[in-house]
């Protein structure tokens, strides 16, 4: 049964590559989650309880050829009050990474890696209301309009909340950062944690494949964020992978919507340990990604960061000792993919 569902997997991923006369780009980003700036508590301490990706990471996934770090960080860290301004330290902090990041040459999606709360109250459920998440993607969007190479992601995992109130929240932000005059690429994320495997099953509220089709962006310059993972039940909590098969049939699933509904998505969060069948599904990811750039913008893998301990399965971040096998896929994947990329333009252009 197992082989059977990877056969089928294989045979849609296939059907999904256009032939080389009309192939697209491959996806234009190509990158890694630099965690850290999300851990502890609202009140933590940088340095002590939370932290952002040093000069040297930065470097080390720079020289193997990634194009992108997504930086998550804590919603309320930055903004303590809703409604209120920006923390100026923290943005600073962001602001900072971010130019690190850039002096690489690598783009950046700014992540609030909140899964759609605002402490433990719920985007669209006072006080953390519609109008309060648009105010935050309101201030933080002057902050980075229009500069090159900077992307915004609305959103981590939203879930428990229905995808038709989820879908309202965010064309709320959608109209905050649009009002503010940025004009920066949008990725929006579903409910149900964003993920790749449930994108078409009402999970809460509906389907994310069928409600999320009521985002309105003016300028039409947006693009759908997913999640998948390999393990057992697409969690990325398990450091083996009996899930690969659906993680890949999961990826040409939406492969297929994408192309259906003429939108395009970018693969957020994904990894999986460095045994057989982990690496297995991951190079049949990639091959799916690769073939259909006129469908998929990017990846992020997940996951690296100066804190995490080296003997996380996940873990591509560079310690003393070889290369994790995950890294040079990911390395591999990249350079695949390296070459001119015309699927993202500045808007107008």
């Amino acid at each position: 049964m197992r082989a059977r569902r990877h056969l089928t997997a294989l045979l849609l991923a296939a059907a999904l590559i256009p032939s080389p006369a009309l192939a697209a780009d491959a996806p234009c980003y190509r990158g890694v989650n630099l965690s850290g700036g999300e851990y502890g508590e609202r009140d933590g301490t940088y340095g002590t309880n939370y932290t952002y990706p040093s000069e040297e990471t930065i470097g080390y996934f720079a020289e193997k050829g990634l194009t992108i770090v997504r930086l998550p960080f804590r919603w309320e860290r930055l903004q303590p009050a809703l409604g209120g301004r920006l923390d100026e330290d923290e943005l600073k902090r962001i602001k900072d990474t971010v130019g690190l990041i850039r002096r690489q040459g690598m783009a950046v999606l700014l992540d609030p890696h909140n899964f759609g709360y605002y402490d433990k109250t719920q985007v669209g459920t006072a006080p953390a209301t519609d109008a309060a998440f648009a105010d935050f993607w309101a201030r933080l969007a002057v902050e980075f309009a229009n500069q090159d190479g900077i992307l915004f992601g609305l959103m981590n995992e939203p879930h428990d909340i229905k995808a038709t109130d989820w879908l309202t929240a965010a064309n709320a932000a959608i109209r905050s950062i649009r009002a503010v005059g940025a004009r920066n690429l949008i990725l929006v994320p579903g409910t149900a944690w964003s993920g790749a495997h449930s994108w078409e099953k009402d999970v809460i509220g509906g389907a994310n494949g069928t409600v999320m089709l009521g985002v309105r962006d003016p300028l039409d310059f947006y693009a759908y964020e997913v999640h998948q993972y390999l393990d057992v039940d697409s969690s990325g909590t398990h450091p083996t992978c009996e899930g690969a098969d659906g993680a890949v049939e999961a990826i040409a699933g939406v492969t297929a919507w994408l192309k259906r509904n003429h939108k395009r998505g970018f693969l957020g969060e994904f990894g999986a340990a460095a045994d057989k069948d982990c690496m297995s599904g991951l190079t049949e990811i990639y091959a799916t990604l690769t073939g259909n750039g006129d469908a998929w913008l990017g990846w992020s893998y997940w996951a690296a960061g100066d804190w995490w301990p080296a003997d996380e399965p996940f873990n591509v971040q560079p310690h003393k000792g070889p290369e994790r096998p995950q890294m040079r896929l990911l390395a591999e994947a990249a350079k695949a993919d390296a070459g001119t990329c015309s699927a993202v333009k500045p808007v107008g252009k």
